[in-house]
């Protein structure tokens, strides 16, 4: 089983593509293999700065991303919580950030994913569609290849140092790292979702912004992509299954009408007929997370290793920051300078960590609405989060660094999530009446931890790594290298060095 690439990818969607080009661009010999072939439809059509200002940063296609003509997006604009109002919340977070990076984009997934896989191609990876992986190559020691398909239907075999499976939610792959899939009970949702061929958009300076809006089923998401393109879905609850299995489109337009603010915005509005928008389609919108996130030779990353409820927007960014933890985990590994197994504990208790953050932010979140009288929103409550899944989540987190306060036993998550949703729900009371200068949200714990990972990885691509000093993720303190591809271990008085040459980056970028 001699290696013929250090790294192999299943699956060239954002993640794939993502740790196929950051290690491609140190120099090793990479391969992508993605059963379809590009461009290809993709729900999950609203980023975050992160994304667009970080990773593709880091990735080196930022401008090729900003130059695509995608829908600018400042923030979010939802009609949630006590407020019968729709509010808004910005990105421009903080003032470390200049203006252009407070902001992401709208895109469809179809343009956005190909221009990420040509990059991985355009860096050295080689890049192989129409190639569905079958299964892994494994011995008693480690994880050492994939068999798969070749687009001529031919049975192929290779062979590699690592491999890192990014091929999704139906993943055929993933349980060669070993452990189970832990589905959440509180966000098992279903999800039923189609285009309009238009629409209108809310004020300027919104224009561009995800609108979510609750209503008595459950909430609706309107993403303006184009002037004559409208993502349009409905997150509701299971029981609601047979009418939408009966009838998708007859569905989905009921919950278009039932959500007043929606459907106005959609008055005279037809449904798109362009392919592949002409479909209404439905999806078990359950989220999960893997007990293990790899095993010697091979890792999980994106949708293959977890996935949270999308009312943030957090799918692509999950799925990339994971892949980027990964490759460095793998480049290290590679050039010897972090031991393969200390390198993928990094990327596992970042990657968990990470996915936590947002887990609590959204029970908070859904906390906050007060429609009781719907079956929807009453379960939607923090004391109805099931005492096993409290208990498997508490797992999920124990892993990490040894000292964080985050890291509760199963009887404290309670009391946090209530107190994070009490926070949340009183800092968007105060947002009508701040000024401009500040923002209520920025106070709240939940919002601060929840963001602060992406506003490191802009950091990271602008400066050459974060402007304060955070906690190391577990013992030993590995930090990002200068280019965000690969970890090291910091030696003493490295960093506060390091910091105070990117303060005088930043100072010069403001200047």
């Amino acid at each position: 089983m001699n290696p013929e690439y250090d790294l192999i990818v299943v699956g060239g969607g954002p993640a794939g593509s993502t740790a196929a080009a950051a290690v491609a661009l140190r120099g090793h010999r990479v391969l992508l293999l993605e059963r379809e072939t590009f461009p290809r439809y993709q729900i999950g059509e609203s980023l975050l700065p992160a994304t667009v200002h970080g990773l593709c940063g880091i990735l080196g296609v930022a401008d090729e991303v900003a130059a695509a003509g995608f829908t600018l997006k400042r923030g979010g604009t939802l009609r949630w919580g006590r407020d019968p109002k729709p509010w808004q919340f910005s990105f421009a977070m903080t003032p470390r950030l200049p203006e252009p990076t407070a902001t992401a984009f709208q895109v469809e997934r179809s343009r956005f994913d190909e221009i990420l896989l040509r990059n991985a191609a355009r860096v050295g990876a080689e890049v192989r569609e129409g190639s569905p992986v079958r299964r892994i190559v494994a011995d008693g020691e480690r994880v050492r290849g994939v068999e798969y398909t070749d687009r001529d239907g031919n049975s192929r075999t290779a062979y590699g140092r690592h491999v890192i499976d990014a091929s999704g939610n139906t993943s055929r792959v993933h349980s060669g790292v070993g452990g189970t899939r832990v589905y959440s009970d509180f966000f098992r949702n279903l999800a039923v979702f189609g285009y309009f061929a238009g629409g209108r958009r809310l004020p300027e300076p919104n224009r561009g912004n995800i609108f979510c809006a609750a209503f008595d089923a459950g909430w609706l998401w309107y993403i303006p992509l184009r002037d004559d393109l409208t993502s349009v879905g409905a997150v509701i609850s299971p029981e609601h299954h047979p009418a939408v299995q009966r009838d998708p489109r007859a569905a989905w337009q009921d919950m278009v009408r039932a959500c007043p603010e929606v459907a106005e915005l959609l008055d005279g509005v037809p449904a798109a007929t362009e392919p592949p928008y002409d479909r209404v389609r439905v999806r078990r919108d359950w989220s999960y997370w893997k007990t293990s996130f790899w095993t010697p030779g091979m890792a999980l990353v994106g949708d293959a290793a977890c996935f949270v409820d999308p009312v943030l927007s957090s799918g692509v960014h999950l799925a990339t920051y994971g892949a980027l933890l990964a490759a460095r985990a793998v480049n290290s590994a590679l050039d010897g300078s972090v031991p393969e197994e200390r390198g993928f504990a990094e990327f596992e208790t970042r990657y968990r960590s990470e996915y936590r953050v947002f887990y609590d932010f959204l029970i908070a979140f859904y906390d906050m609405e007060r429609n009781d009288q719907s079956y929807f929103w009453s379960a939607k409550k923090v004391t109805n989060v099931d005492s096993t899944e409290v208990a498997a989540f508490a797992e999920l987190a124990g892993g990490l660094v040894s000292g964080d306060t985050a890291v509760l036993g199963p009887e404290r998550f309670g009391d946090r999530w209530s107190a994070a949703a009490a926070e949340l729900d009183g800092a968007v009371g105060r947002l009508a009446t701040s000024d401009d200068r500040t923002n209520p949200l920025l106070s709240t714990r939940v919002v601060g931890e929840t963001f602060r990972t992406g506003n490191d990885l802009q950091e990271q691509a602008l400066y050459g790594g974060p402007l304060d000093e955070t906690a190391p993720a577990a013992p030993g303190h590995l930090v990002a290298s200068a280019d965000g591809l690969g970890w090291e271990r910091q030696r003493e008085g490295q960093r506060e060095g390091q910091r105070e040459g990117q303060r005088e980056g930043q100072r010069e970028g403001q200047g």
